[in-house]
């Protein structure tokens, strides 16, 4: 089963402009609001008309602009969720179940979903009397009633709160895992892409720039876009200086990194990445400075260990910072000079609770975790 996409829309000043196939398992689409992203599957559904392109859903053409072909959404065979599930409010669970199966649906056929589903007992309440997650499983199983190719799912978890989410997701995980069918699933949160998928793209301005298997996406991110949707909190414009260095413009550092790809344009570093370092170490400082010791700065606090870099060239004097304390690490935004940019450093909250400890007088990077990153495709 696979699905191709390669498809352009106008409207305004925004342009959609997307190409992307994918087969069996779960296809991520991440993205800020406003990116497109909804669009795109609303273009795939026939609920909205690219100006041209191709879709193309196990061999069957839904749409082609060349050849004037646009199939109406009831002849696709596509399974759309909305965001809010899109219940009938005046249908009981069971009416709204037999609304995905045509005009004369067999009764055992709506038993079999209502069971399959876990919604036995529920059969004659409206939506107002049901719960978030139940409201998910009437929704899910109206539309794997409908006999659809594809699923389409519009950021299911966006309008819950964190604890009935976490909850909810687990229910789609084995609901997905069931049904056996490709997913499309759309979203803009970067954790809800991790757990559940296994291809990511990232779409901004209109623009779709990666498609990756879901780790190499957040572990290796390869353009500026796709960085800040993996939760890179670091990015710096950059010029390469030499094979092996490139300078962080907003952060007046040259850093040595290995071989540097041409098209490079920027630099990203994760806020857990950086590590503190010996005074000694700051280049300038009288030190052996390739030695591969340990300080103890000052017992019981979340900055123990002071390590030297194993990259003398990566280091980050702190100039200045300021500290945020969220529930269970703290946020450190510092900047090498007064003319830099700020940069945020993470750490986990360990024995002591009440203070990260001292601040280092510099940070450092190992050169492995430092992100290279091309311009992003709008640009």
């Amino acid at each position: 089963m696979s699905l191709k996409v390669n498809i352009k829309k106008r409207l305004g000043n925004f342009n959609l402009d997307v190409a992307f196939e994918t087969e069996r398992g779960v296809f991520a689409i991440l993205g800020a609001s406003g990116c497109g992203k909804s669009m795109t599957l609303k273009c795939i559904a026939g609920i909205e008309t690219p100006d041209e392109g191709r879709i193309e859903l196990n061999g069957r053409v839904l749409y082609d602009s060349a050849k004037k072909i646009n199939l109406t959404p009831q002849k696709r065979r596509v399974g759309y969720m909305f965001q809010d599930y899109a219940l009938f409010p005046n249908m009981t669970v069971e009416q709204n179940i037999k609304a995905g199966m045509g005009k004369h649906p067999e009764e055992e056929k709506v038993r079999s979903y209502i069971n399959r589903f876990r919604l036995e007992g529920m059969e004659k309440h409206y939506p107002a009397q049901l719960s978030g997650g139940q409201k998910q499983r009437v929704a899910m199983a109206r539309m794997i009633a409908s006999e659809p190719d594809i699923l389409l799912l519009d950021e299911p978890f966006s309008a819950l709160d964190s604890y009935l989410k976490w909850e909810l997701e687990q229910e789609m995980r084995d609901m997905l895992a069931e049904v056996q069918k490709p997913v499309l699933f759309v979203s803009h949160n970067r954790d809800e892409v991790y757990r559940l998928c296994s291809m990511v793209s990232c779409i901004d301005h209109g623009k779709m720039e990666v498609i990756e298997k879901t780790k190499e996406f957040f572990h290796n991110p390869k353009t500026k876009t796709a960085a800040v949707l993996s939760g890179c909190k670091n990015i710096s414009a950059a010029e390469i200086v030499d094979n092996n260095h490139i300078k962080a413009l907003g952060w007046g550092i040259t850093l040595c990194v290995s071989e540097i790809p041409e098209e490079t344009k920027a630099v990203g570093i994760r806020a857990h990445s950086f590590y503190p370092v010996n005074a000694e170490q700051i280049p300038g400082k009288e030190s052996a400075a390739n030695e591969s010791r340990v300080s103890v700065i000052q017992e019981g606090t979340g900055l123990k260990k002071y390590r030297n870099p194993v990259q003398e060239e990566n280091i980050f004097k702190i100039e200045e910072s300021r500290i945020i304390e969220d529930p269970f690490e703290w946020n450190i935004s510092f900047r090498p000079s007064k003319e830099s940019g700020w940069l945020q450093w993470k750490i986990a909250k360990t024995e002591q609770k009440d203070s990260p400890g001292p601040i280092p007088p510099a940070l450092a990077v190992h050169a492995k975790d430092i992100l290279l990153l091309k311009d992003n495709a709008y640009e």
